[in-house]
């Protein structure tokens, strides 16, 4: 799986996000910024993004994935 590919699949499902995809080796790390997150706890929000992978991951296409997901105060924007 692409990259740009695992980046439309979380922005179709995350409201006005900007997501950043990166491998190292057959890790996936994803930050993903969204006002979506505003008020969400920590596993809130990743369950919000796994909510995008979870057909990957359950069908072994993604392996491990780690995860920043912040709001955009957080981010500094």
């Amino acid at each position: 799986m692409q990259p740009d590919e695992i980046k439309a699949l979380i922005e179709g499902h995350v409201p006005d996000s900007q997501v950043d995809v990166a491998f190292e080796g057959s890790h996936l790390m994803v930050t993903v910024v969204s006002p979506a997150f505003e008020g969400l706890s920590r596993l809130k929000k990743q369950q919000l993004v796994y909510g995008a992978l979870g057909d990957k991951i359950a069908d072994g296409t993604l392996h491990a994935v780690q995860m920043q997901t912040l709001t955009p105060a957080e981010a500094g924007q």
